[in-house]
């Protein structure tokens, strides 16, 4: 007990200290905070985070409660391939400052904070994931790049939720299950029906999987859901492999009503 006690107050000295030196920053404007890892307030209120009422297929949110399995327009006129999709954040201008520099600008640190909020988002589909992968990168785009930050996500949204209700769910982390057959290039400023032919059977269960996938739920993690092009090409090859359901999950993702 004594030992465990020693233990506590040297890590909240540590803290102290390292606090004093490199005080922890909001992720969302770089003000300074009590604890790292979060928002200030400002920011909190400023960012919109995605919750019911939503479109109980793609997760797009309602302006009023419609009942719990309404669907938007859009998923009645042309039913992804996916079941679900949800996402922790609006894709706007606020919430661009955080994605982008976590996307392209090595901001590898903000994972953590954006998982927590995914796995909050996203608690029933982890919860039924029977395997959890990420979109993946071109080998060019991971070279330049050097991580995939769909699997930055997809690592802390497992350990989110391993800490708060599931243990094993890390376990069902599948970093490699697809991959990329060819380079899409960027989907950036592509309509919808472009972006579908640039990723048309762009992507496969990968070999060593193809045993695993067969009757499977498997959960799709990616940083921002725009048109679902890439998402629904991703369920195509799962589908293809065998997997019995595809959920898709985000930390952002584009209100349908602000394209």
């Amino acid at each position: 007990m004594l030992l465990a006690d020693l233990g506590h107050i040297c890590t909240n000295a540590g803290r102290l200290v390292l606090d004093a030196v490199l005080p922890p920053l909001c992720l969302g404007c770089g003000e300074i905070i009590e604890a790292p890892g979060a928002l200030c307030a400002g920011c909190w209120q400023d960012f919109s985070f995605v919750a019911s009422p939503q479109c109980a297929c793609c997760g797009d949110p309602f302006a009023e409660d419609l009942g719990e399995d309404a669907l938007c327009a859009a998923c009645l006129a042309r039913p992804p391939r996916f079941r679900r999709a949800r996402a922790a954040l609006a894709y706007d201008a606020r919430s661009r400052r955080l994605v982008l520099p976590f996307k392209h600008g090595d901001r590898t640190d903000l994972a953590r904070a954006c998982g927590g909020w995914m796995a909050r988002a996203g608690a029933e589909l982890l919860g039924e994931a029977d395997l959890i992968t990420p979109v993946p990168l071109h080998w060019r785009r991971l070279l330049t790049r050097r991580y995939n930050q769909a699997l930055l996500l997809a690592r802390a949204a497992a350990r989110a939720m391993s800490a708060a209700a599931s243990p094993d769910i890390e376990r069902r982390l599948a970093p490699d299950l697809l991959c990329r057959r060819r380079w899409t290039g960027s989907q950036a400023g592509l309509r919808a029906r472009e972006r579908r032919r640039n990723v048309r059977e762009a992507f496969e269960v990968h070999p060593r999987w193809a045993a695993e996938v067969a009757g499977k739920t498997v959960l799709l993690v990616d940083d921002v859901l725009t048109t679902g092009a890439t998402a629904e090409a991703c369920t195509r090859a799962l589908q293809r492999g065998g997997a019995r359901h595809v959920d898709v999950l985000t930390l952002a993702r584009v209100v349908r009503a602000a394209l």
